[in-house]
């Protein structure tokens, strides 16, 4: 769950300020991702945990009513996860995520493999165990099923993991932090020595997408006035999910996808913001026929 204070200035170490708004808002990369693919039109199955808490209540509710399968969301003793979320006047944030029952998520439950088996894609985020997502990576790849990491909360990543990961979606930050390298550019050449595709998303500047053996293509956002930009990562990938699993070429599904979290920045909230798929197409429709005109 996020618990989201809204500030017109981010507090520094050691101060205190006075918010104007506060909101919980179903959240978690997981079931942000799995809410922005089921409102893109994809069949989305959830693998994950709660706790007994009403958070746990709400959360998977919100998911059911997003229309994600969660078949394979347990209930585990405890509390569910939570993230403690700053948003500023601009709309950029920093966030605190307390693991709760997420960290009970160390590996595989009975059926969970038949799921991923069944998916044309696996989106893994690191709000779980490395092993819960090695496992399931290594579920994904031994049954043909591409694998879409989004490296968050950014951390060293295993060369298991990266040996099973076809597509790796970091931000500016997080593609630095595994790099070491701050220039996106470089960081993307970097990142294919471990995979074979990434895209490093760079927030209001758009994407930079990188395959080997090819020049990496920036793809840019279209430019809104940002609300809220915590869900927008997890709506870019989300929608660039189905987008590629429809057979989209790579730069059209990139902009599909930016249209898709252009349009949820402009929202408060994680899931709440999210566009449904009628929605991102006239979004993007209304853009093309822009740059057409031009």
């Amino acid at each position: 769950m996020d618990l989201v204070a809204y500030v017109a200035t981010a507090p520094r170490r050691g101060e205190t300020v006075t918010g104007h708004a506060f909101r919980t808002v179903p959240g978690g990369k997981g079931a942000n991702q799995a809410v922005a693919a089921a409102r893109s039109g994809g069949a989305v199955s959830m693998i994950g945990a709660v706790g007994e808490d009403d958070f746990g209540v709400r959360l998977r509710a919100s998911l059911t009513e997003a229309g994600v399968d969660t078949g394979g969301l347990r209930t585990v003793e405890g509390e569910s996860g939570t993230a403690h979320i700053v948003v500023d006047g601009e709309g950029a944030n920093s966030i605190v995520v307390v693991p709760g029952a997420n960290g009970t998520v160390d590996g595989l439950a009975h059926g969970d493999e038949r799921r991923i088996a069944a998916a044309d894609a696996l989106l893994l985020q690191l709000e779980i165990p490395l092993t819960g997502v090695l496992a399931a990576a290594h579920a994904a790849r031994e049954h043909g099923v591409r694998v879409v990491l989004t490296p968050a909360p950014a951390q060293p990543l295993p060369p298991e993991l990266l040996a099973v990961t076809d597509l790796l979606v970091p931000n500016e930050h997080e593609a630095a932090v595994l790099t070491g390298k701050s220039d996106p550019y470089d960081a993307a050449s970097a990142l294919l020595a471990s995979v074979p595709e990434a895209v490093i998303t760079l927030g209001a500047k758009g994407s930079l997408y990188a395959v080997r053996d090819a020049e990496p293509v920036h793809v840019p956002a279209p430019r809104v006035k940002a609300e809220d930009t915590t869900a927008a990562g997890d709506t870019f990938v989300g929608a660039l999910a189905v987008a590629r699993g429809e057979g989209r070429p790579v730069q059209d599904a990139l902009a599909w996808a930016s249209a898709a979290a252009a349009l949820s920045v402009q929202r408060a909230g994680a899931s709440a913001s999210m566009p449904h798929r009628a929605e991102t197409d006239a979004f993007a429709a209304g853009l093309l026929e822009g740059r057409t005109s031009r």
